[in-house]
């Protein structure tokens, strides 16, 4: 008889000790994160205010999500940007008021800035938008009314180079976003009458950032003319690559100064940043599909679909957000990279 009363007991204490070990483990983690909350998204707080500056904004979960992935671009671009200068390796300035730039053009892209941006007034991911959106270009429009009714194009390749006119249109809006940054700048440096040192070294940051929208320039240059080379020839059969960014790469290093062997291997790596581009994709479109499914299920008043749905919703979302990063630095690499080469053909 003892022994049985004996397993019970075992047994029960096992069930016990295993209910406050799975309470304490949630205990930590609730800790964890609220911790992380009370800390922060980002470890500069800068970054932490425009961060809850655009959680009460009407973005799409989507839009937020690639904010996130910007932000955290920018969050490690500053990081090592404070390493350098503790080592004294920004003398001139120039990192620092790149790092003002890029933030800027980031506030302005997601309507931060104080001005209103119809680009953001229906960021809906899912949504095709091919029939009610805008090129806001004239010569964009009239090459894609003549794509669309050229008869040269299935209705998957009609998507496809939608993509690529959309892809263009927010190249020029990116390009305009620098470029204002660009002439405040030039505006606040020719009121400074007395030459000096330091306006010798914003002549240097002035000279790089000229730089950049030379490079932005000649993209959109070249992407303009393979738009409208396609728009009038069709697609190559033997066309190597989908993803816009990534024929946009391909098409600047052929431009650059690479070897044989170079190109070779840059290929091979477009081709990985397309897979990772194309996974990216998909979780931005499953993201949009469950946040809506979570405002439809919010007032059905269903607890238990609510909090299944909001665990999911989490999930994607940090997912998303994981994948942006990744697919935002690598671009940032690949893009140097090929910006490294077309500046030794210059010399």
């Amino acid at each position: 008889m003892a022994a049985p009363r004996a397993a019970i007991i075992a047994a029960f204490l096992l069930a016990v000790s295993a209910r406050a070990s799975k309470y304490s483990r949630e205990a930590n983690e609730g800790l964890a994160d609220a911790k992380r909350r009370e800390a922060g998204e980002f470890r500069v707080v800068r970054l932490n205010q425009v961060w809850e500056k655009a959680q009460r904004l009407h973005l799409s979960a989507v839009k937020l999500a690639e904010l996130h992935s910007d932000l955290k671009i920018q969050e490690k671009d500053e990081l090592s940007w404070k390493k350098l200068k503790a080592e004294g390796l920004d003398e001139d300035g120039e990192k620092e008021a790149k790092l003002r730039r890029n933030l800027n053009v980031i506030m302005t892209k997601y309507g931060m800035n104080g001005k209103k941006d119809s680009h953001l007034t229906d960021s809906n991911y899912i949504k095709d938008g091919t029939e009610s959106d805008t090129l806001d270009d004239p010569r964009l429009e009239k090459l894609w009314s003549k794509a669309k009714t050229s008869g040269k194009f299935s209705d998957e390749e009609l998507d496809k180079l939608w993509r690529e006119f959309k892809h263009h249109k927010e190249k020029i809006r990116e390009y305009n976003i620098l470029l204002e940054t660009v002439s405040r700048t030039e505006d606040i440096h020719k009121n400074v009458i007395n030459p000096s040192e330091e306006n010798l070294v914003k002549e240097e940051v002035l000279h790089n950032k000229h730089r950049e929208l030379k490079d932005k320039l000649r993209s959109i240059n070249q992407g303009f003319e393979r738009l409208r080379k396609v728009s009038h020839q069709g697609y190559d059969a033997t066309s190597e690559f989908e993803e816009p960014r990534v024929i946009d790469l391909w098409d600047m290093a052929k431009s650059a100064n690479f070897t044989e062997k170079e190109l070779e291997s840059f290929r091979e790596e477009l081709k990985h940043f397309e897979a990772k581009i194309e996974k990216h994709h998909h979780y931005q479109k499953q993201l949009e599909i469950s946040h809506e499914k979570l405002k439809h299920i919010e007032g059905t008043g269903d607890k238990e679909h609510l909090n299944r749905n909001r665990e999911k919703y989490a999930m994607l979302e940090e997912k998303t957000k994981e994948l942006g990063y990744k697919v935002k630095k690598h671009l940032q690499d690949l893009s140097s990279r090929i910006s490294q080469g077309l500046q030794h053909n210059e010399l």
